[in-house]
C-alpha cells in the first residue's frame, strides 16, 4: 500500500515521505495511529507543502536540537525504583519515568516516545539512554538508577 507519512516513524521516514509498505502494517498500525494517510491524488498534492514546511522547520530545529543535546549530556538524571537484594529491580525503569526524571533534574520536557533504551533497565546502576531529538541529532543521557 502506498502511504504518505504525517509524522516521523523510526526506520521508515519523515513527514511528507511517500513510501510503499505492507497492507496490514498500514491498516493496523500506521493509519489508526495517524502516523500516515493513504496516498490519494489529493494527499500527493499536499506532499510538496508538507516537505517545504518540514525543511524550514528542520533548519531551525537542528540548531535547537544540538543545543538541547549538549545540555542533556551534562545533566545528572537519577531515577529511584524499588530494588531487592543484589540490586535487581522489581519491574523495570520505563521511558515515562526517565522523561519525568529529566524534567525534575532541570532538563527540558521530552517526549517518552523519542527515548530509545537498548536493553530493559532492570538493575541498579548507571545506564545510557538515547533520545532522538532530530533526524540528524541523537543525545545520550546517563541515567543513574538507585534503589528505594
Amino acid at each position: 500500500m502506498k502511504i504518505v507519512l504525517t509524522q516521523e516513524v523510526r526506520n521508515l521516514g519523515a513527514p511528507g515521505d511517500v513510501i510503499e509498505v505492507a497492507d496490514g502494517f498500514a491498516r493496523n498500525f500506521l493509519l489508526p495511529r495517524r502516523l500516515a494517510i493513504k496516498a490519494t491524488a489529493g494527499a500527493l498534492k499536499q506532499v510538496d507543502t508538507i516537505k517545504r514546511t518540514r525543511e524550514l522547520r528542520e533548519v531551525r530545529d537542528l540548531e535547537q536540537a544540538q543545543g538541547i543535546a549538549a545540555s542533556l549530556g551534562s545533566l545528572a538524571v537519577r531515577v529511584a525504583a524499588k530494588a531487592g537484594e543484589g540490586g535487581r529491580l522489581f519491574g523495570q525503569v520505563t521511558p515515562a519515568a526517565i522523561a519525568e526524571a529529566v524534567s525534575k533534574a532541570g532538563g527540558p520536557k521530552i517526549d517518552k516516545k523519542r527515548l530509545h533504551i537498548d536493553a530493559p533497565i532492570k538493575s541498579v546502576g548507571s545506564h545510557v539512554v538515547h533520545l532522538r531529538l532530530h533526524p540528524e541529532v541523537e543525545a545520550s543521557i546517563n541515567v543513574d538508577v538507585v534503589g528505594a
